[in-house]
């Protein structure tokens, strides 16, 4: 038997059917007696392309600190998206990465791990496991047009079907999980509520993005990442290659203003070759590819500070892309909304009371904080960006960074203290503690690597390769 409702809300609307809408499905569904989805599009049934989703083209993976909490809201999550396919590398034990410092060392010892999978792979495990609650249903070809209430209370949505026919849904919780293309801010301006702030910081990266039939066994394979450097003149660019399910690699090129990739599929490795190494290049000469190129420029980082506003609406909540929207090259879209669903989660566990909505807006914000300050403090360097220049202090903060990932080239010490950030299980004022300043102030304890970090098993295996390349190649 379900559990009784430990609060007063019975019925919950969640706008929207995407990773940021099933994972607030899932925070809520033992706390209430239904939970509708209302999805635009159709959800495919088994691990398919979503309708709207055009960054899930492109590398994704979830941080540590978003794939606990993903396995907190939907227990065994993480283990059905390993069964299916999916990969858990240990960082930096099993990655390859040419940091604008220099490669990073690959440590025995590994402090945290990312899951790397499809996009479509992941959405659909999620997906799955939270349909199975009978308390959860979605309503598809259905668009939200409206919210109802007042700026005090919020007590369902107005739906427009695909016939055209218009509805009013009550709810005692809406959740706005509508993404990059959330309505948010028009619908409480209808509703009285003024004064909203946001942030829009863009750097102009396009990203063009390839599968490919891996040459190697992707078991145990690293992930591959050439990062962009803000500091050298001409257009940023970068690449990675994830190993996912399926014995392939998911391979994504970025680039700047004056340097967009493009869906050209002859251009794909020759813009591979131009980033500051070509190891990408090199390696794509051995790999099979699987599918077109697909390009997108929806990479600005985009935020409202709804925690803000007073007043805040009972019965109203907005977390995933609907709060923050970042540059998918620091994949941490799915992680933040994953954390916020958790944070949700928690909240509802200790019982209701007035200003719950409010009380869980802020929550949602924390992981939202942390990320916002990685993202912007890094795009924030790249001459082309728009929205925010770099002052003094963030300038005087990136010199301290770049330091420290230096020292993290040849530093445990260093290159943990950074992961724990980057992997949004602390927060980035941890950078500046005493012991890490020292460390900094030490420099790296080894001496850096001049080439790509491979193992000698790796190096066998791709000394294989070009042995058996045909002759002239």
């Amino acid at each position: 038997m379900p559990e009784a409702p430990s609060w007063s809300t019975r019925r919950v609307v969640v706008i929207g059917g995407s990773m940021a809408g099933m994972l607030a499905a899932a925070a809520v569904k033992d706390h209430v007696e239904s939970v509708e989805i209302i999805e635009a599009h159709d959800l495919p049934a088994g691990p398919g392309p979503r309708t709207g989703v055009p960054q899930a083209g492109h590398i994704h993976w979830l941080q540590t600190a978003g794939a606990e909490a993903m396995d907190a809201l939907l227990p065994g999550s993480v283990g059905l998206l390993l069964a299916a396919g999916a990969h858990r590398i240990p960082v930096t034990t099993d990655m390859v990465i040419h940091s604008p410092e220099g490669w990073y060392r690959r440590w025995r010892r590994a402090t945290h791990y990312v899951i790397t999978a499809s996009r479509d792979l992941t959405d659909f495990v999620v997906r799955e496991q939270v349909m199975k609650d009978p308390r959860v249903r979605v309503r598809m070809q259905t668009r939200v047009v409206g919210l109802l209430g007042d700026r005090r209370t919020v007590t369902g949505v107005r739906v427009l079907a695909a016939d055209g026919t218009e509805a009013e849904l009550p709810a005692d919780l809406v959740i706005d999980a509508g993404g990059r293309g959330t309505r948010m801010p028009q619908w409480l301006n209808g509703l009285g509520i003024t004064g909203l702030t946001d942030e829009h910081v863009d750097s102009g990266f396009a990203y063009a993005s390839r599968i490919y039939r891996a040459p190697v066994p992707t078991s145990g394979w690293p992930v591959v990442g050439i990062q962009a450097d803000p500091r050298l003149p001409g257009p940023g660019t970068a690449g990675g290659i994830l190993p996912i399910e399926g014995d392939r690699w998911h391979v994504s090129l970025m680039g700047g203003p004056g340097g967009h990739p493009t869906d050209d599929a002859e251009a794909f490795e020759p813009f591979a070759r131009t980033l500051r190494h070509p190891l990408i290049a090199d390696l794509l000469k051995h790999a099979e590819p699987l599918t077109d190129v697909g390009v997108t420029r929806s990479t600005a980082n985009r935020r409202y500070y709804y925690e803000r506003l007073r007043p805040w609406p009972e019965g109203l909540v907005a977390l995933g892309d609907s709060v923050a929207a970042f540059n998918p090259v620091y994949a941490q879209g799915m992680s933040v909304a994953a954390l916020g669903a958790l944070a949700l989660r928690d909240l509802l566990s200790a019982g209701s009371g007035p200003g719950l909505a409010r009380r869980a807006q802020r929550a949602v914000a924390r992981p939202v904080d942390a990320a916002w300050a990685l993202a912007v403090g890094q795009d924030i360097h790249f001459p082309t960006t728009r929205g925010k220049r770099p002052n003094l202090a963030d300038r005087l903060l990136h010199r301290y960074v770049g330091r420290l990932s230096r020292t993290a080239t040849g530093s445990f010490h260093a290159a943990t203290a950074l992961t724990d950030v980057l992997s949004l299980q602390a927060p980035p004022t941890s950078l500046v503690r005493p012991s890490v300043l020292l460390t900094a102030l030490v420099g790296p304890l080894r001496a850096p690597s001049d080439g790509p970090t491979f193992t000698r098993s790796e190096r066998m295996l791709l000394d294989r390769l070009v042995a058996d390349e045909p002759a002239g190649e």
